[in-house]
């Protein structure tokens, strides 16, 4: 199988497939495009949770693994309270890039008022590289609770921040050397400098209290791969324009280099959210500085489009990340 998600006909196939529901206090169960999962706990509280791992060199991966994971649980409209973390670090990791993960994943939970619950931390010769798990959860009203599924047909899609946000910042960090042979100092470092804006908690807190029907935060397969897990998820269909879709020119430039779809660019920091009236949201996410855009709807049918100009794209099932064509 090829580097990052496991397709979606193999996720469903041997995945899904495997798991069966027996507990009725879990009300929210595993499925394409749900990030997270929502237990009762009385009658009208739940506990959200979210998994996910982070696997990199890089400094800031800390900072990022508390990140992706809080974006879930705000994506269903819940507040994250707390984490635990598992750190694997391969033989050559020191001490220091211990200490500086910690110090990330501290920062990070303060900036978020999130606790740090408890973990595991290893050294193995498993890894090449370090590899962070964070399990987030949140709690929620239960009538607050927002799935990827809940969004209805003629719901309109709002996005948040830029196409490829995330991918951008990693690329200009990695790979500043290729870049400066082609594209300015400036340029380059603006595109590193996404690495701040990688939270959604803000505008899925504005979003929910709006009255959102469906949240997803865009990550690996980029806004492509998030418009068809949101009307896959809702079992409706997707029609958007690519010309509405918010995307920087820092993301433009530095995808040019490696031959980069930046619309299948993985984008943690940025959201799709589903919702009756897409400008007055737009508007409520002004008002906390956050850039967001009205950029399709959800239609009858199956068919997920893109449409730009007179051509149409048919989405599919989101494949390997265009970011792992910088490590090719």
């Amino acid at each position: 199988m090829e580097i990052g998600k496991v397709p979606e006909n193999i996720l469903k196939r041997s995945v899904f497939k495997q798991i069966h529901h027996r507990r009725p206090e879990v009300l929210s169960t595993p499925g394409v495009g749900e990030d997270c999962c929502a237990v009762a706990v009385n009658s009208n509280e739940l506990l959200v949770f979210s998994t996910d791992p982070i696997t990199g060199t890089d400094k800031g991966i800390g900072k990022l693994a508390v990140h992706i994971n809080a974006n879930d649980i705000a994506s269903s409209g819940a507040k994250p309270i707390g984490i635990l973390t598992s750190i694997i670090l391969p033989p050559e990791a020191c001490e220091n890039d211990l200490k500086q993960i910690m110090r990330d994943i501290e920062e990070t939970c303060n900036e978020l008022d999130i606790e740090i619950m408890g973990g595991h931390t290893e050294v193995s010769d498993a890894v090449k590289r370090t590899v962070i798990n964070v399990t987030c959860v949140g709690k929620v009203k239960k009538d607050k609770f927002i799935s990827t599924g809940g969004l209805c047909v003629g719901d309109e899609l709002v996005m948040t921040k830029w196409a490829g946000l995330e991918g951008t910042s990693i690329i200009a960090a990695e790979k500043a050397e290729i870049l400066q042979k082609t594209l300015p100092y400036e340029l380059i470092e603006m595109a590193a400098s996404y690495k701040n804006y990688l939270s959604v908690v803000p505008e899925a807190a504005v979003a929910a209290a709006f009255g959102a029907t469906a949240m997803h935060d865009i990550t690996e397969g980029g806004i492509f791969g998030a418009l068809w897990e949101i009307g896959a998820a809702s079992g409706v269909g997707i029609t958007a324009d690519l010309h509405k879709i918010p995307i920087k020119q820092e993301t433009i430039e530095v995808c040019e280099i490696f031959d980069i779809n930046p619309y299948m660019l993985i984008s943690s920091g940025s959201m799709l959210i589903g919702c009756l009236h897409g400008n007055e949201l737009v508007e409520e996410l002004a008002k906390k500085g956050i850039e967001a855009a009205v950029i399709g709807r959800a239609t009858s049918g199956n068919d997920r489009i893109v449409i730009n100009g007179e051509e149409i794209r048919y989405l599919g099932p989101a494949l390997s990340d265009e970011l792992y064509k910088i490590y090719q």
